[in-house]
């Protein structure tokens, strides 16, 4: 950068930016807050290796993955990213089991006008397993949870209470 205006980096660490500076391309002085969580997190010196080893055509991707992991492990400072991608592959599999069941439901409404014979089981079996508290509660706490983890929820008690989500880390 060297002329007008120290890079991010230099300007939160009060040093002078060199022309070579490695953090100029990535971290803008007009963004301050993108080196100083990132600096927080990992270090000013650890973050410089880590650029230094990368390619320089990947260093924009390596900066935003640096940016975005340490946002949330300033949100969450035990699962981190780590919480986040459980949390939704929990919701993943949530959808999937809804799917399936819905597409059984639509499956036995298509049996039913092709054979005008009764099912199998009672009707109350079947609203049973279609509208059972956990597919209902998973339905209703969706959009809320999700929203809540696609904005990076400021308490890591989230992921915690949850004993599947510890679980579903090392499965």
């Amino acid at each position: 950068m060297g002329g007008n205006s120290p890079c991010a980096s230099c300007k939160l660490l009060r040093r002078r930016c060199a022309k070579d500076c490695i953090f100029a391309p990535y971290f803008p002085p007009d963004d301050p807050h993108k080196f100083a969580i990132v600096h927080k997190i990992f270090g000013a010196s650890n973050v410089s290796k880590m650029l230094q080893e990368v390619p320089v055509k990947q260093r924009g991707d390596a900066v935003s993955s640096l940016v975005y992991e340490a946002d949330a492990r300033v949100r969450d400072p035990v699962y981190g990213c780590v919480g986040a991608i459980s949390y939704l592959q929990n919701q993943v599999s949530q959808l999937q089991m809804q799917l399936a069941v819905a597409q059984a439901e639509i499956l036995c409404i298509q049996m039913n006008h092709q054979d005008p014979a009764p099912p199998t089981f009672p009707l109350d079996h079947q609203k049973s397993l279609l509208f059972s508290p956990e597919t209902t509660a998973a339905t209703a706490n969706f959009g809320t949870n999700l929203q809540q983890y696609l904005n990076f929820a400021p308490s890591s008690t989230a992921v915690m209470q949850d004993p599947l989500k510890r679980e579903s880390l090392w499965t």
